[in-house]
């Protein structure tokens, strides 16, 4: 098995945990602009731009159960990663992104 294969979590299925009141730690790794065009709500997001990633990522509480997202999961994949190879155990990628969101949960939400 991949090490650095990073599992995924459903928008659906991250929408009901949340709904539950089961709400892992949210990384939000866009820019800041792209938060004011569209988001997930709020949990208490952790937000580190990828650029500034590698040099924030301690920031990010690898004890917990953490969930990445990123406008189309490509990004927030690789942040994942690298906090699975810091030692993060439970990472999971936002499938989809907030694109993927708004295609399964919230089609209110802007495109871009």
């Amino acid at each position: 098995m991949d090490e650095t294969a990073v599992p995924e979590i459903s928008p659906t299925e991250l929408k009901a945990r949340l709904d539950a009141g089961d709400v892992p730690l949210l990384v939000d790794v866009r820019e800041p602009f792209e938060q004011s065009i569209a988001d997930l709500p709020e949990h208490g997001q952790v937000r580190i731009p990828t650029g500034d990633f590698m040099q924030r990522m301690g920031e990010v509480d690898a004890a917990r159960e953490i969930v990445v997202y990123c406008r189309s999961g490509q990004r927030s994949e690789w942040a994942a990663s690298l906090l699975k190879q810091k030692g993060a155990t439970r990472v999971l990628n936002l499938r989809g992104g907030v694109l993927g969101w708004r295609a399964e949960v919230d089609p209110s939400l802007r495109a871009y």
